[in-house]
């Protein structure tokens, strides 16, 4: 196992640091936020430390995607939430506060109050047009299946 041992999720995984652990198999823990959201606020984190979502194998972040969906339907059924959020940031810039991977699951209730802050941009056709160029051009898959 890839371990960090500066991590705090690396520290969750081997028991030298405290959570409210839900779930654990292979691949994945899953746990309570102690920053939550809402009530039910639940992370997902690889066993394995990676710093990035690119780096992820298919079957971890699969397997991230699995579970935080199960997690986002028991939260909804034990709290009676109306919805959920997933909610993964990559990089500093994106939110990401703790360097290991982690997938939010956040339990959304009608009246909760928290709203992401979305914007739209206005983006004439000739550069969004570009924009898919240069991200195609960049885009790695692996479809050795």
């Amino acid at each position: 196992m890839k371990i960090n041992q500066s991590c705090i999720f690396c520290k969750i995984i081997s028991r030298d640091a405290k959570a409210e652990i839900l779930y654990e198999d292979d691949l994945v823990v899953a746990f309570l936020d102690i920053a939550p959201i809402n009530r039910g606020h639940v992370l997902v984190i690889p066993k394995d430390h990676y710093n990035s979502s690119s780096a992820l194998p298919e079957e971890i972040a699969g397997r991230l995607l699995y579970i935080g969906g199960r997690f986002g339907t028991a939260c909804k059924r034990a709290l009676d939430a109306d919805g959920f959020n997933l909610h993964l940031a990559d990089g500093l810039s994106a939110g990401q506060i703790v360097p290991h991977v982690h997938l939010h699951v956040i339990p959304r209730f009608a009246s909760d109050g928290f709203h992401w802050n979305w914007r739209k941009l206005e983006i004439d056709s000739g550069e969004y047009n570009e924009i898919a160029v240069q991200i195609k051009s960049k885009l790695k898959v692996n479809n050795n299946k």
